[in-house]
C-alpha cells in the first residue's frame, strides 16, 4: 500500500471509531430523563452535572450534534470510496457500497446503539462531557442555526431552531407503553392524558348546569337560606334577583356569612345584605385559564353564561380539580352512579355523563361533536324531539334509549354498544 492509502485507511478508521462514539452518544442521552439524571448527580457521578445539563436543554446540543454525525458519516463514507478505487479499481465501488452498508451498519450504528439502549446511563455518563464540549464549540452552533434558520425559511411555520417538537399523540403513545411495560401505573396515565385534554376543555363540559343549581332569591330571608345550605350541604350558593329568575344572579352568599348574621340576632334580614359580588366567566372560557384566575386572585365559584347573556350554569373550583383528579365525593354529596353496568350487556348511565368520559368508561367511539357535549345532549340531538321515556336512536353505531325522563329533561340513558368486529379471516381459522 502507498503512503497514501496508508493515511486513507488511518483517516476511515478515525471516522469509524467517531461515528461509533457519535452512535452511542445519540441513544444514550436522547433516552435519558432528567429525573435519572438528578439522580446521577447527587450520587456525585463523574459527568453527572454535564449530563444534567444536556438533558434539561435538548435544544441546545441536538441539532450540533447531528450536524456532525451527518459530517463525519459523508466523510468516511467518501474516503471509503476513494480507498476503495485506488485498491480494486472497477470493483472499488461495489466494495466500498459493502463496506458502508454491511461493516458501517453493524459496528458503528447497531452495536453501539443497542449497548446504549441496554446501557442508558453509562452510555450517558461517557458521552456527556465530550459532547458539551463538542456542541459548544461556536463554529458548529452558528452553522447549525443557520441551516435550521434556512429550513425555517424554505418550509415556513413552527420553528425548528429549539430541536424537534413532541404531539400530545406522541405523548400518550408513550405513556400507553410505559404503562404496559409496568413503569408507571395506570392511574398515572391516565392523569397525564387528563392533564392534556385540560388545555382543551372549555367550562361548559364542567359546569353544573342551571337547571341543577341551586340557588335563592336575593329577597329570601338568612335563616330561609340557611336551610338551604344545610338540607344541600353547600359552602356557598349564587343569589339571583326574585323578578328575573336564575337568569339575572346578582351575587353568591357564603354559608359562614349566614352563621355569622344568624349569630348576631340578623336571621330575619334578607339575602340580599349579606350576599358577595359574584364572578361571571363564558362558558367556551378554557378551564386552565380560569384555574389560573382562581388561584391568582382567590375565588372558588364563577357563574357560567351563554353567548346571550343568560346564566348558563355555574362552575366551582373542585369541578376543576376534577377533571385532573376524578370524581371527589365528600360527605355532603349525594352520589349518583354514572355508569351502571347491566346483566344483557348494556349501561344505564347518567344523561349528564360527558361523551369524553362514556368514551374512556364504556370504550365507545363516538365522535367528537361540538354541539354537545353530553350523552343525553347526543340522543335528544339524534331524536330531534323532545323525547319521552323509551325514545331511542342510534348515534354511530351505539344505541341510546331514554330510560328516564322528567319533564324536558333526560335523566338516565340506556346505551347499548355495538357488537364488536369481527375479523373474517380470524373467524375463518376458528371454524377450520
Amino acid at each position: 500500500m502507498s503512503a497514501r492509502e496508508v493515511g486513507l485507511l488511518v483517516a476511515v478508521l478515525v471516522l469509524l471509531l467517531a461515528q461509533v462514539f457519535l452512535a452511542l452518544a445519540e441513544t444514550g442521552l436522547t433516552r435519558m430523563t432528567r429525573a435519572r439524571a438528578t439522580a446521577l448527580r447527587e450520587d456525585g457521578r463523574r459527568g453527572a452535572r454535564s449530563l444534567l445539563w444536556l438533558v434539561t436543554h435538548p435544544e441546545e446540543f441536538i441539532n450540533p450534534l447531528l450536524l456532525v454525525v451527518l459530517i463525519v458519516q459523508s466523510a468516511q463514507t467518501a474516503l471509503t470510496t476513494l480507498l476503495a478505487d485506488s485498491l480494486f479499481g472497477a470493483a472499488g465501488v461495489a466494495v466500498a457500497l459493502f463496506v458502508n452498508v454491511v461493516v458501517v451498519f453493524v459496528v458503528a450504528e447497531a452495536a453501539p446503539k443497542t449497548w446504549a439502549v441496554q446501557n442508558p446511563e453509562p452510555a450517558g455518563l461517557f458521552a456527556a462531557r465530550p459532547v458539551r464540549f463538542l456542541t459548544g464549540l461556536w463554529p458548529l452552533r452558528m452553522v447549525s442555526r443557520a441551516l435550521i434558520g434556512f429550513t425555517n425559511v424554505v418550509l415556513p411555520g413552527k420553528g425548528l431552531a429549539k430541536g424537534p417538537w413532541v404531539s400530545e399523540d406522541e405523548l400518550l403513545a408513550l405513556a400507553a407503553e410505559a404503562a404496559e411495560a409496568e413503569a408507571i401505573e395506570d392511574e398515572e396515565r391516565n392523569l397525564i392524558r387528563r392533564i392534556l385534554e385540560f388545555g382543551d376543555t372549555i367550562v361548559r363540559t364542567v359546569m353544573v348546569p342551571r337547571t341543577d343549581m341551586i340557588g335563592v332569591p336575593a329577597d329570601f330571608r338568612a335563616v330561609d337560606t340557611m336551610e338551604v345550605v344545610l338540607l344541600n350541604g353547600y359552602s356557598r350558593i349564587p343569589v339571583y334577583d326574585a323578578e328575573k329568575g336564575v337568569d339575572e344572579v346578582v351575587g353568591v352568599v357564603f354559608a359562614r356569612d349566614l352563621m355569622r348574621v344568624e349569630r348576631d340576632g340578623k336571621e330575619h334580614a334578607p339575602v340580599a345584605e349579606i350576599m358577595r359580588p359574584a364572578r361571571f366567566v363564558p362558558e367556551t372560557k378554557r378551564v386552565s385559564e380560569l384555574l389560573k384566575e382562581m388561584q391568582a386572585e382567590q375565588f372558588h365559584m364563577a357563574i357560567a353564561v351563554d353567548e346571550y347573556g343568560g346564566t348558563a350554569g355555574l362552575v366551582t373550583l373542585e369541578d376543576l380539580i376534577e377533571e385532573l383528579v376524578g370524581e371527589i365525593v365528600d360527605e355532603f354529596d349525594v352520589e349518583d352512579t354514572r355508569v351502571e353496568p347491566v346483566a344483557d350487556g348494556t349501561y344505564r348511565v347518567n344523561a349528564r355523563l360527558s361523551i369524553d368520559d362514556a368514551r374512556e368508561l364504556l370504550g365507545l367511539r363516538m365522535p367528537t361533536d361540538d354541539d354537545v357535549d353530553t350523552i343525553g345532549g347526543a340522543l335528544f340531538k339524534a331524536l330531534g324531539h323532545i323525547p319521552v321515556e323509551g325514545d331511542e336512536a342510534t348515534v354511530d353505531g351505539v344505541v341510546l334509549r331514554a330510560e328516564r325522563v322528567q319533564g324536558r329533561r333526560i335523566l338516565r340513558v340506556r346505551v347499548t354498544p355495538p357488537p364488536p368486529v369481527v375479523d373474517e379471516d380470524d373467524d375463518e381459522r376458528e371454524r377450520r
